[in-house]
């Protein structure tokens, strides 16, 4: 085992390591919350120069994983790709930053041409035909109370053909248009839900909603989950807020750096438990200290909401309870905590599986923090059931590792999208395309182990999908083949 495996996990980079190689190659750095701040290698300074402490600190290094995004050109890689233009540097060659393959530039591109096409046919939503259909329309995505001036100020349009509202994300160096986000209402019975969509797909759609509106001199912030929420945020208590592109299921890492900025940071992701789950998580990400979250309550719904209920927002941001805690604490402080707990028993319980009503009775739903063992015979239908098991909770935004070590990740990738669509694909193979383009926007992540493995790699990888993904539920198929058939007299 020479040669690393090329689709092994890249390897690990520690705080430390990371400093004392920036020490040993001259590079001055700041210490900031979730990230190392330096001058770029990429903004064209002579090679021959020593970078200066008094250029701009546009780099940021992930203290976690090592990797960087310079936002003042975009260039972003991993810590191996930093130090290898740091090498080239010192040969006198200008450092060029990691490139994408040829296939992703060009869907990207093909995205952005989309979201320009779609950008140009939506109207501003005051500039409808007339006035009954713009409060219809606002009326649908329940805005009626926030202006045209807050709706103007973030550039928010309508597409009528797709009857959505069209966000657009604009790049953070030279305000051209790199994507967008669609929302539509759907109405089912007298449930109402939004559907997203975006250009390019979600994995590679990293919008922070509000970015070109925030100042140099901000330094405090509210994160929403949600378009809509920054906007009424904005509108109701003038304060800085950005909503988050994925709401409350993950905060990729490399939005980190757009975050560093801000001395107090206050996360109001939602109204229900598992917002208020991701925020402790995401507060985690972004260093504690800085952070205070709104607690969900009937008295403190999500900032949309709140506004339209005449609620007073900047009272709400006021009680938001810092995110970190002394070591001990008294019930007075848990007092809220535990009657939200009793008030929303069904919350508490957890994610319920659409497909198993009588999997709920049982185990009430899909919690964090819980070990869940299936056992039986080989060929019973394990492997078969836990797939579907996992996409029902896929499907409703639970981030899921799968770790197949019993069958490998195409088979089970198969089978996972034959459930999904509730057909077989081999008989028609046309609508392969349209189930696997679906398939492809669910938080879904497979390992690349197979067969025995080290344990230690294992939890690694583990590990690091929970920072990159914000992965919620693991799978393990199965046990005895991870483990290896020598270490059955571990204590496993």
């Amino acid at each position: 085992d020479v040669l690393p495996s090329p689709d092994g996990p890249a390897p690990s980079v520690s705080i430390t390591e990371i400093r004392q190689y920036l020490r040993a190659q001259d590079i001055p750095f700041h210490d900031g919350y979730s990230c190392l701040h330096t001058p770029s290698l990429f903004t064209g300074e002579r090679e021959d120069q020593p970078l200066s402490a008094n250029a701009p600190f546009t780099l940021f290094i992930d203290k976690t994983t090592g990797s960087f995004l310079c936002t003042a050109t975009l260039a972003e890689g991993t810590w191996q790709d930093f130090q290898a233009n740091v090498e080239m540097r010192l040969r006198g060659i200008t450092p060029i930053p990691p490139a994408s393959s040829e296939e992703m530039e060009e869907e990207m591109r093909q995205a952005r041409e989309d979201a320009r096409c779609i950008w140009e046919r939506a109207l501003p939503l005051w500039e409808l035909l007339d006035e009954k259909e713009t409060k219809e329309t606002k009326a649908l995505f329940g805005i009626s109370q926030v202006t045209n001036a807050t709706l103007k100020r973030f550039a928010v349009r309508y597409l009528r053909t797709a009857r959505s509202l069209v966000f657009p994300w604009f790049s953070p160096q030279d305000a051209t248009l790199k994507g967008l986000k669609l929302l539509r209402v759907e109405k089912k019975g007298g449930t109402i839900t939004y559907v997203e969509e975006t250009l390019p797909r979600f994995d590679s759609y990293r919008n922070l909603f509000g970015l070109p509106l925030i100042g140099r001199r901000d330094t405090e912030l509210v994160l929403t989950g949600w378009e809509l929420d920054a906007l009424a945020l904005h509108q109701a208590a003038g304060v800085a807020s950005l909503a988050l592109p994925r709401g409350a299921s993950s905060l990729s890492p490399t939005l980190l750096p757009y975050l560093e900025q801000f001395k107090r940071i206050t996360l109001w992701l939602g109204e229900d438990l598992r917002s208020w789950e991701a925020a402790k998580l995401f507060a985690r990400k972004l260093s504690l200290k800085r952070c205070s979250l709104v607690h969900p309550g009937n008295l403190q719904p999500r900032p949309l909401e709140a506004l339209n209920q005449g609620l007073n927002v900047t009272k709400i941001l006021r009680s938001a309870v810092l995110a970190s805690h002394k070591s001990i604490i008294s019930f007075r402080q848990l007092r809220e905590e535990v009657f939200g707990e009793l008030v929303n028993t069904e919350q508490v319980s957890g994610v319920k599986w659409a497909r198993f009503p009588e999997l709920n009775k049982l185990l009430k739903g899909h919690r964090r923090g819980e070990l869940t063992i299936f056992t039986g015979p080989t060929g019973s239908g394990k492997t078969t059931f836990i797939s579907e098991y996992a996409l029902d909770l896929c499907m409703q935004g639970v981030c899921t590792l799968w770790g197949s070590f019993e069958i490998n990740n195409v088979r089970l990738a198969k089978i996972m999208l034959t459930q999904f669509a509730g057909r077989r694909l081999e008989d028609q193979l046309e609508l392969y395309d349209e189930w696997a383009d679906r398939f492809e926007e669910l938080p879904l992540y497979f390992m690349t182990f197979h067969g025995q493995q080290n344990i230690k790699t294992v939890i690694d990888t583990m590990q690091h999908a929970v920072y990159m993904y914000d992965i919620t539920h693991v799978v393990v198929d199965n046990l005895q083949f991870m483990m290896g058939h020598e270490h059955l007299s571990v204590d496993r």
